[in-house]
Order: C-alpha cells, then sequence, then structure tokens
C-alpha cells in the first residue's frame, strides 16, 4: 500500500497542509473536532509522518536515546516496545544503548549520545551507577530526559515507575497470610531506587504483623547463578531458615527456583517463593510463579509520551512542571507460594 502524504490529507479534508499538519502534532491552534477529523482519517489510511523530511524542516534529527540495563531481559525488552510504537507513530526514529549494569559503560553511552544529535534520551539507570552527575551535566545542558524503572532523586526531571514500595508490601503480606514467618527479601544493587523501595514495602510488611526484621534475611545479588547459589547456601545454613522467598525480579526468581531444586528443597511445601515483573514463563514455570505484575509495556509508552512532548515543546517559554508517574502493581497468585 502506498503511504499518504498530508497533502493527500489536506485534499481529501478541504484543508490546507498546514491545518493538518498542526492537526498532526496536537496544536491547541486546531479545533478539537478538525484535530479528531484529522487524526482518524490518517490513522484509517495508514498515515506515516516522515522523519528524514521533518528532520530538515525542525533542525531536528527525530531520533531519541534509550540506554538499559540488558535488552535481553524481557522486562526492558517490553518497555522498548513500548517505546518503540510511540515513536515510530510521532515519527522518531529510536537508538538503544545498554549498559550491562556498567557505571562505565552507562557513562560512555552517554558521552556518545552527547555527541550525536540525538533529541532526547530515555534511561533506566545501571546497577552500579551511585553518581549521576554527568547525567545531570546533560540535562541541565537543554537534553531532554525521562528516567523510567530505576531512577534517581537527583535529577529534576519526568520519571515514570512501578509502585515498587506497594507491590513488594502486598507480596510480603501474602507469605505471611500463607503462614510463612520467616520470609528472606533477594534483591538487586543497593544503589537501584527499585531495591530502596521494594527493601521498604518489604520490611514495613513484617512490620505489621510484628514479624522482626533480621538483615540476614535481606541478600544483594549481582544476578550471577554462582552469587545465587552462595545466597541460598548462606540463607539455608542460617539457624532459623527461610520459609519464604521474595525476589526483586522474576529472574532472580528463576535463579532461586533452578537452585533450590539442585539441592532438594521442595517449592512451595518447604519454601514458598514470590517474584516480581511477571514474565511469560513465569506461568510455565514448575511450579508456577507467584508474581508482582509490572506494567512494563505501558511504562514504554508513558516514557516515550513523556519525552516527545518535552522535545516538543522545548522552544516554549512556559516552564515544564515535572512529575514522577506511579503505574499499578497486582500480585498474581500461582503454585509456588501456596500449599494444597
Amino acid at each position: 500500500m502506498e503511504l499518504i502524504t498530508i497533502k493527500d490529507i489536506a485534499k481529501a479534508l478541504n484543508l490546507s497542509t498546514s491545518t493538518v499538519s498542526r492537526a498532526l502534532r496536537g496544536s491547541y491552534e486546531i479545533n478539537p473536532d478538525t484535530k479528531k477529523l484529522v487524526i482518524e482519517y490518517a490513522e484509517k489510511y495508514n498515515y506515516r509522518p516522515n522523519p528524514i523530511a521533518l528532520s530538515l524542516k525542525e533542525n531536528k534529527s527525530r531520533s531519541i536515546g534509550v540506554i538499559v540495563p540488558e535488552i535481553d531481559n524481557p522486562f526492558f525488552s517490553q518497555v522498548i516496545n513500548g517505546i518503540e510504537a510511540i515513536s515510530y507513530n510521532r515519527g522518531y526514529h529510536v537508538v538503544i544503548f545498554q549498559s550491562h549494569e556498567s557505571f562505565e559503560r552507562e557513562s560512555i553511552n552517554l558521552k556518545h549520545i552527547a555527541s550525536r544529535r540525538v533529541d532526547g534520551l530515555l534511561i533506566s539507570l545501571a546497577g552500579e551507577t551511585n553518581d549521576v552527575s554527568q547525567l545531570k551535566e546533560l540535562h541541565e545542558k537543554g537534553m531532554p530526559i525521562v528516567l523510567f524503572d530505576r531512577v534517581s532523586d537527583e535529577i529534576n526531571t519526568h520519571k515514570v515507575i512501578s509502585d515498587n514500595f506497594e507491590g513488594a508490601f502486598t507480596a510480603t503480606e501474602h507469605l505471611i497470610r500463607e503462614g510463612r514467618r520467616r520470609i528472606a527479601h533477594i534483591t538487586a544493587s543497593p544503589y537501584l531506587s527499585i531495591t530502596k523501595e521494594r527493601v521498604k514495602g518489604y520490611i514495613a510488611a513484617l512490620n505489621k504483623y510484628e514479624i522482626p526484621v533480621d538483615e540476614a534475611m535481606i541478600k544483594y545479588s549481582n544476578y550471577s547463578s554462582e552469587n545465587m547459589e552462595l545466597i541460598i547456601d548462606e540463607l539455608l545454613s542460617e539457624t532459623n531458615p527461610p520459609d519464604g522467598i521474595l525476589t526483586v525480579s522474576d529472574r532472580l526468581a528463576l535463579g532461586c527456583l533452578a537452585t533450590l531444586k539442585t539441592k532438594k528443597i521442595t517449592i512451595p511445601e518447604q519454601i514458598s517463593i514470590v517474584g516480581f515483573t511477571n514474565l511469560k514463563a513465569a506461568s510455565m514455570l514448575e511450579p508456577a510463579l507467584t508474581t508482582v505484575v509490572q506494567p512494563s509495556l505501558q511504562m514504554g509508552q508513558r516514557s516515550a509520551e513523556l519525552l516527545l512532548d518535552l522535545i516538543e515543546r522545548k522552544t516554549s517559554s512556559i516552564p515544564t512542571t515535572y512529575q514522577t508517574f506511579k503505574l499499578y502493581t497486582e500480585l498474581i497468585i500461582r503454585e509456588s507460594s501456596v500449599v494444597g
């Protein structure tokens, strides 16, 4: 099918090309009924902006940078799907970088992004990152930036996160209501916002039910199988070993399940497990994994919308009020945490 142009839409609707162009950009100058008419026609006939033509006209690259810890992490793959869907529909290309949880690689990626003509940046911080001065400097020099999932309070910009505290609280409370009283939490890098928020949720649930918080039950993982083996050995060697485990992600839950099985620990009879993400594989495991749903696709979509709005209003004299958008989480209960 041949793609239609702004001229085609203008001719079909008996409007000027400038009116159509402004309607497609969502300009407040255009009557809402006209805007609706133009957008519906454009969607019906599969109109797509021409990024090259737009970049020449606007002196923009019509591209955005995205830095994620790892593309092969299914959570970030889904986030990227959301980012690309929104960006494509608004005429932007997406350039993806990986930090591989390394502060050094994240820093190199930021330098590369600063040197090339991207119009804005979406970033989820690396596990090793405890200094955001380079990112802060880039933002202060005028680069539109939106942080998602793993964020920093040191940068005054839009942020899109899951309700990590509530998700961890609900998951821990579920384990308690299932009769578990010795609950471990295997989490990620202590620098990460998701780690801090989920640990707080876990502790709050223990406090609610007057269960003592034991620091020996909070373990920080680097995601390697060797590290998981060490963590499980430490937990099982406790005088009072855990009867429940909450992990900071489904990826860690997978490693936890595999390690416990090699040690002949039955799940959930001896130890119940709850993850956090709801990967597609979660329901197919044996036993199926109880987990907290993180709306990854919606996170990508919302982050992209916020960034593109920042880019397109960059010349506005009205100051931007930055917000943190917290996405709802939900506990999906499956066999890994329920006995009988």
